[in-house]
């Protein structure tokens, strides 16, 4: 079964969740720019939740066959970014996310929560 980039993104954020991700949103980049169709963003709150997060997201969607191009930051665990090519994720502890504000330098993207 072949994903769209929007499959991939809703299920990543819904894996992020089965690890008590929260203030999920997924933006919707496809008319600004050319770099992906898809940012997920997800907060937790220390390194080892940041961690379980992005282990969940990558193993969840590698069972259904959609495998990460590059992932960054695991061993920190303060911002960790998976990428499928048109999706990318980005996983924040909470202080790593208000600092970066993706959220506000993409602010202009339709954004979808999740909860």
């Amino acid at each position: 079964m072949k994903f769209t980039s929007l499959s991939v993104a809703r299920t990543a954020g819904k894996l992020a969740l089965t690890k008590k991700g929260y203030d999920i949103k997924i933006l919707n980049l496809k008319d600004i720019t050319n770099i992906c169709d898809y940012f997920v963003i997800v907060s937790g709150d220390v390194d080892v939740h940041v961690k379980a997060i992005a282990d969940a997201v990558d193993d969840g969607l590698l069972e259904k066959g959609v495998k990460p191009w590059h992932r960054e930051g695991v061993r920190g665990g303060k911002w960790v970014l998976l990428d499928y090519v048109d999706v990318v994720v980005h996983i924040f502890q909470k202080s790593a996310r208000e600092f970066y504000a993706l959220d506000k330098l993409w602010g202009d993207a339709p954004a979808e929560k999740l909860r």
